[in-house]
C-alpha cells in the first residue's frame, strides 16, 4: 500500500500531541538553567549498527519547536550506520534544542530499530515474490512513526487503521454467522454507504478458503497459521483470483519456507512490537 497517513496534518498532529505530553506547561529544566537567547550546537551520535530511520521526522520536530533551528545532515533515512557515525549536527536556540531532544531521540531510536529489523527480515525472503507486511500491532499513538519505519526498512504497510480497508477476521466471521454472510453483508454495507474499500478475509483452513472463493468480492485472503503444504495448496486454489497473505506463527526460522509457497504477502506483527531500540544520543558541542 501507499503511505496516505504521511500527510502534513497527521505528522503535525503527532508532533503536537507528543510534545504536549512531554513538555506540559514548560521545560522548566531548560528554562531555568539556560539563557533564553543562547545559541548552541549538538551532534547526533550513533552508538549501534543498523538502518537509520526518523531523520526526516526529527527535522520536522525541531522546526515545529523553533523554525529557525538549522540542521546539517550526514546521513539520510534508510542509510546503514555504524557505531560512532554522526547523523546530523543541529544548531539553534539551546532551550528549543533541549525541549525537542527527547521526542527526537525516542522517534529515532524506535524507528531505526524497526527499520533495521524489517530490513533483516526482507533479506530472508529476497528472491521470492512475497512482500513483507506490517500489522496494526503497534504502540498506541505511535503508529505513524512505526509504520513509516517499516517502509524505510523495505517493508510494505498494511492498512493503517480500521477505516481504510475491510478485514474480516475470525471473530467477524463467527459473529456474522459464517464467511458468506460476513462478505455479502459487508458488500451491501459498503455499497449503501458509498465506500470504496477493498475486502480481505481471514481463513483458518482450506474449507473456509473455498467458501471465500465461491462467494467472491474479496481482494485478498489471509491464510492464518497454515502449514507450508496448506499454503501451497491455497495458492493453487486461488489461482490468481485474489491476493494471498500468510500470517501467524511466522519467525525468522520459517519465513523463507513460507515465502517459497508462492504467497503474495507475509505479515509479521513482530516488526512493530518486538524490536530493541538502537542506541542513539544527542550530545552538546561545547
Amino acid at each position: 500500500m501507499t503511505k496516505p497517513y504521511l500527510t502534513e496534518q497527521n505528522i503535525r498532529y503527532f508532533i503536537k500531541t507528543a510534545l504536549a505530553e512531554d513538555i506540559g506547561d514548560g521545560d522548566h529544566s531548560s528554562l531555568g538553567s539556560i539563557p533564553a537567547d543562547q545559541v548552541s550546537e549538538a551532534r547526533l551520535i550513533i552508538k549501534d549498527q543498523g538502518i537509520i530511520a526518523g531523520l526526516t521526522l526529527a527535522e520536522r520536530i525541531f522546526h515545529y519547536v523553533d523554525k529557525n533551528i538549522q540542521i546539517e545532515f550526514y546521513k539520510k533515512d534508510g542509510d546503514f550506520v555504524n557505531n560512532g557515525d554522526i547523523g546530523f549536527i543541529v544548531k539553534g536556540n539551546a532551550q528549543a534544542i533541549l525541549s525537542s531532544e527527547r521526542l527526537v531521540l525516542n522517534c529515532l531510536q524506535r524507528m531505526s530499530a524497526i527499520a533495521t529489523y524489517t530490513n533483516s527480515i526482507t533479506r530472508l525472503i529476497k528472491g521470492s515474490k512475497a512482500r513483507l507486511l506490517d500489522t496494526r500491532k503497534t504502540t498506541p499513538n505511535f503508529r505513524l512513526p512505526e509504520k513509516w519505519a517499516v517502509a524505510i526498512g523495505g517493508g510494505v504497510n498494511h492498512r493503517f487503521g480500521l477505516y481504510d480497508m475491510v478485514m474480516l477476521k475470525d471473530n467477524h466471521v463467527d459473529y456474522a454467522g459464517g464467511i458468506e454472510n460476513a462478505i455479502l453483508s459487508t458488500v451491501e454495507y459498503l455499497k449503501k454507504n458509498n465506500l470504496d474499500l477493498k475486502i480481505e478475509v481471514e481463513v483458518r483452513n482450506l474449507r473456509e478458503l473455498q467458501q471465500v472463493i465461491d462467494t467472491g468480492h474479496v481482494h485478498r485472503v489471509l491464510l492464518d497459521n497454515m502449514l507450508p503444504s496448506d499454503l501451497r495448496e491455497s495458492v493453487k486454489m486461488v489461482a490468481g483470483r485474489m491476493q494471498t497473505e500468510a500470517s501467524g506463527g511466522i519467525t525468522e526460522l520459517n519465513i523463507g519456507e513460507i515465502a517459497e509457497t508462492g504467497v503474495d504477502f507475509i505479515s509479521v506483527g513482530a516488526l512493530t512490537h518486538s524490536y530493541k531500540s538502537l542506541d542513539i544520543s544527542l550530545k552538546a558541542i561545547r
